[in-house]
């Protein structure tokens, strides 16, 4: 059932188009699970062997629901880490987690200087929409900076150009208006294969990509549900309705509902987008 989103949303910065408050933490907490089910139940596909006392970073770690997941699977095999989360905003910072799991407010493309080759992994995943060509290079210079030389970098993201969104006349539009405020914004559409010539390019070497293809609908194996599909969307209403909608955010609002019914009732693997992760080591 459909329920009135909050008309006030927080958002932590300008260049960043998701907000950062208690809708998109909920929203954040249904990605988690669903990436963990995408990716075979697998919070990492790294092939790494930590050790006790081994540090980690999840960079731009919003809730930081990955992190205290990643810290109790590793306790679990007797095997403690000692886990830092960064974000630019706190508000999504979880107050009950882990000794071993540490929350900072810090960018992605300024970390402290003083954690330099520090790291034995990193785990950064979804923010395609905070960063263009400019930021992307200097975070992930950064993450190699703060690497242990052998230390491995995940990236999981989603390739924005694969958006199969538009099944109906609602979630046409509505497609063609998130495209071109991505456009505005310097969003990188062809993200995976940018992101591997960009970590070439810094010196990290055994870069390797998975790709799952994701489903759009009511519910079924797999499938990213409408509902939380229409929540991203309605995140992105402020820089949507500000950057060329030519309308009012109630008039957002009625295209996002129209659009979710239009996934609800289309064909299977109708609607659909494809999420990736790439690895790369430090040598």
């Amino acid at each position: 059932m459909y329920k009135k989103p909050c008309t006030q949303r927080h958002y932590a910065s300008e260049q960043y188009l998701l907000p950062a408050d208690e809708v998109e933490t909920n929203r954040l907490d249904y990605q988690h699970l669903f990436t963990f089910k995408t990716f075979e139940n697998r919070l990492s596909i790294a092939p790494i062997d930590l050790k006790s006392g081994d540090r980690v970073l999840e960079s731009a770690a919003g809730t930081g629901i990955w992190a205290i997941d990643f810290f109790e699977e590793n306790r679990k095999n007797d095997v403690l880490l000692d886990i830092e989360c960064i974000d630019i905003c706190d508000k999504q910072f979880r107050k009950n987690r882990p000794f071993g799991v540490h929350f900072s407010i810090h960018s992605v493309t300024d970390l402290p200087a003083e954690w330099s080759s520090t790291f034995s992994y990193v785990y950064q995943r979804l923010i395609t929409y905070a960063l263009n060509e400019s930021l992307w290079r200097k975070s992930l210079s950064e993450l190699f900076r703060v690497l242990l030389p052998g230390g491995w970098v995940e990236l999981m993201e989603v390739e924005s150009q694969t958006y199969h969104i538009h099944v109906g006349p609602c979630s046409t539009k509505l497609q063609s208006l998130i495209f071109e405020t991505l456009a505005r914004k310097g969003v990188i559409m062809n993200l995976a294969q940018h992101l591997s010539a960009v970590l070439k390019t810094i010196g990290f070497v055994d870069i390797q990509c998975e790709a799952r293809q994701v489903r759009i609908g009511r519910s079924g194996e797999k499938v990213y549900r409408s509902s939380d599909f229409a929540n991203f969307v309605r995140g992105l209403k402020r820089d949507v309705v500000k950057n060329g909608m030519n309308g009012t955010e109630e008039e957002y609002e009625d295209l996002v509902r129209g659009a979710e019914r239009e996934w609800d009732n289309s064909d299977a693997n109708k609607a659909s987008f494809t999420i990736f992760t790439i690895l790369a080591r430090k040598p």
